[in-house]
């Protein structure tokens, strides 16, 4: 989550209590999940390298935005799955990115089936996969990497119109570098890339077995109300879409697991855990220190 031209994540600091040691499964496995690992800054890329499960049977989820640059994300992502049980990915925007210093230069679908088939070249599950199903401590969960991007229905204050919306944020300034850098190619509009997504995704779901209980993982939250205490609020559009409102209810979920805001905390939605587990900027960690722990542990969580 990135501003154009300046970042804009001097959002409120607020961090509920995270998830102990319990839930360990019969081996001592736990389901873990980070995001917005962002390894791309040398602080942060000095924290991943310091990662390691706490028992070899540990899963981990990454909820996106590991990284802007190919090179980076196949170095975290392929450090990540040797050393963890199984890794899962969900694509964030900032992988979608096509910038300029990348020298991986496809566009829109394209690289995003190119991070497809990288992780699976490291062994890691993407939302193109079949969902693994973890069997630990109080399992068992189908857990389900979703890619759904966003389409501009989370408008800001005051307007009624996805053109009304984007020009309060410009005018604000306070504008998603996603409108340099994320093409939706072939796709007219990333909305359009985004409505495409959801109803891929939600056909998937529901031909999932209802009986099976899903850990929901995508780099944008479901419901738009984790957006209500972003400092800008014009920043909402970026962040999910209102097709996926009732997700939580309609479809058979343990928890949902997302990133994005930078804003790591737990909170219930119709009795649902939600879980933002991001690490952030090096700026916002270091003013108010590192989440704790930085691998959240998601199911059965607290």
């Amino acid at each position: 989550m990135t501003g154009d031209h300046r970042d804009h994540h001097d959002h409120r600091d607020h961090r509920d209590h995270h998830a102990d040691d319990a839930g360990r499964g019969p081996t001592g496995g736990r389901l873990l999940a980070v995001s917005d690992l962002h390894v791309s800054y040398q602080q942060n890329r000095d924290l991943v390298e310091q990662l390691r499960p706490g028992s070899p049977d540990d899963w981990l989820i990454v909820a996106g935005d590991v990284s802007e640059s190919t090179t980076t994300i196949r170095w975290a992502l392929g450090l990540l799955a040797e050393r963890f049980a199984k890794v899962i990915w969900a694509p964030g925007n900032h992988e979608l990115w096509t910038h300029p210093n990348d020298p991986v230069q496809v566009r829109g679908v394209e690289r995003y089936q190119h991070l497809v088939e990288m992780c699976r070249e490291l062994g890691v599950v993407t939302p193109e996969d079949p969902y693994p199903v973890w069997a630990g401590a109080g399992g068992p969960v189908a857990v389900a990497p979703l890619f759904l991007l966003y389409d501009y229905t989370f408008r800001a204050p005051g307007t009624s119109t996805k053109e009304e919306s984007l020009a309060a944020a410009y005018e604000t300034g306070v504008v998603c570098a996603d409108e340099r850098f994320l093409h939706p190619d072939p796709y007219p509009d990333r909305d359009s890339w985004c409505r495409e997504r959801v109803r891929l995704t939600e056909k998937r779901l529901a031909e999932h077995d209802s009986e099976l209980p899903l850990v929901l993982v995508n780099h944008y939250p479901l419901v738009r109300n984790p957006t209500e205490i972003l400092w800008y609020p014009e920043f909402a559009q970026w962040c999910g879409t209102e097709l996926t409102a009732d997700w939580h209810r309609r479809f058979n979920t343990a928890t949902m697991i997302y990133g994005h805001l930078h804003i790591p905390r737990r909170t219930s939605y119709d009795g649902v855990p939600f879980e933002e587990v991001s690490l952030g900027y090096p700026r916002e960690w270091g003013r108010r220190g590192l989440p704790d722990p930085l691998l959240r542990e998601v199911f059965p969580g607290a």
